[in-house]
């Protein structure tokens, strides 16, 4: 081949590896260079049920990012998400704990970002409750009541043996209403409970049992305003009779009826008995039939016999034939109406 042939096609070849090279370099640079950036406003929140932040996204390069898909990676049962173009807000529910945010959009490697969910300790009334668990929302409050108030009553109309085992007094009837008011309420939780109806009642939303940072335990057991180690250290259990329910878990609201609200509770002590506090679910109006206010409660066992579950209207628990079960200001055995610390406001 004559020479300059030879130096021809070498200059071809190269002319083709160098741009080749360049393509490369170019894919390369293009693929290596442009990656998704998550930011966030605040990446350490209270895990009260109501903080959030918002999570921004953007190219490395500036391109515009047409479709972006977020997902909860890590700590799905901690928090929530909402779309807002291509960012999120995240908010927080009641239980401490990392979340990790993920971003995906085409042509781009996925991008994390991690937010902390701290404990909130704050008790803004010192009476033991914190406020994660406080409804302080006037939906939630009424979801609660009106669960509340329902699952008490219904158990008054339950065959004997669909009726749940653990209710065995006056307390044990509270705990397991109270409980059950802060689930959330589907299908195969209304068929646990072989209940045939449901109210049409949205569930609370705050949080739902036992998805907080107290787990399992409902109910405070000891005197004192809400600290951190007492998340961990007993002062909150599944179980509490009636004077612990008084004590530490509600508040007085009044010793006059006239100021009983669904959900609230009678407390009684009667002095010589052998289990003394008695307490009493007062319903208002009935969710089975119409008419006047109606209470609930457990009579508790007593002298050898289980005990039973009775409905009575307001009008005759006032006229008892024994004066110590009336409801009145001028009773001593009469402690007042009580409500639930979940459910307390600012005077």
């Amino acid at each position: 081949m004559p020479r300059y042939l030879a130096r021809y096609w070498w200059a071809v070849l190269l002319i083709c590896l160098i741009a080749g090279l360049a393509i490369a370099f170019g894919i390369h640079a293009r693929s290596s260079l442009a990656t998704l950036i998550v930011t966030v406003d605040h990446d350490i929140l209270p895990a009260n049920g109501y903080a959030q932040t918002r999570v921004h996204v953007r190219a490395s390069n500036g391109r515009e990012l047409r479709s972006v898909t977020w997902r909860l990676e890590n700590g799905k049962s901690l928090a929530q998400f909402e779309r807002y173009g291509s960012d999120a807000r995240l908010h927080a529910g009641v239980t401490p704990g990392d979340v990790v945010l993920v971003a995906v959009a085409p042509r781009f490697n996925a991008a994390r970002i991690e937010i902390k969910l701290a404990l909130d300790p704050v008790d803004q009334f010192g009476d033991g409750t914190p406020d994660f668990l406080r409804l302080q929302d006037a939906d939630d409050q009424i979801a609660f009541r009106r669960w509340f108030a329902f699952l008490a009553e219904s158990t008054y109309f339950e065959n004997e043996q669909d009726r749940p085992p653990e209710i065995n007094d006056c307390a044990a009837l509270i705990r397991f209403a109270y409980r059950e008011a802060l689930r959330r309420h589907d299908g195969p939780w209304a068929n646990q409970w072989h209940l045939p109806s449901l109210p049409n009642v949205a569930s609370v939303q705050k949080y739902d049992y036992p998805h907080t940072a107290l787990g399992v335990g409902l109910f405070r057991t000891r005197p004192g305003a809400f600290a951190p180690q007492d998340a961990v250290n007993g002062a909150f259990a599944e179980f509490a009779d009636a004077e612990i329910l008084r004590r530490y878990n509600t508040h007085l609201v009044s010793r006059d009826l006239r100021a009983a609200r669904a959900g609230d509770l009678l407390f009684f002590r009667q002095a010589g008995h052998r289990m003394p506090f008695h307490t009493m679910i007062y319903l208002g109006h009935s969710y089975f039939d119409d008419g006047a206010d109606w209470l609930v409660y457990h009579t508790g066992p007593t002298d050898g016999h289980a005990g039973e579950i009775q409905r009575v209207t307001t009008g005759d628990l006032l006229q008892h034939p024994q004066v110590c079960w009336r409801p009145l200001p001028q009773n001593p055995a009469f402690l007042g109406v009580y409500r639930w610390n979940i459910l307390r406001e600012a005077d």
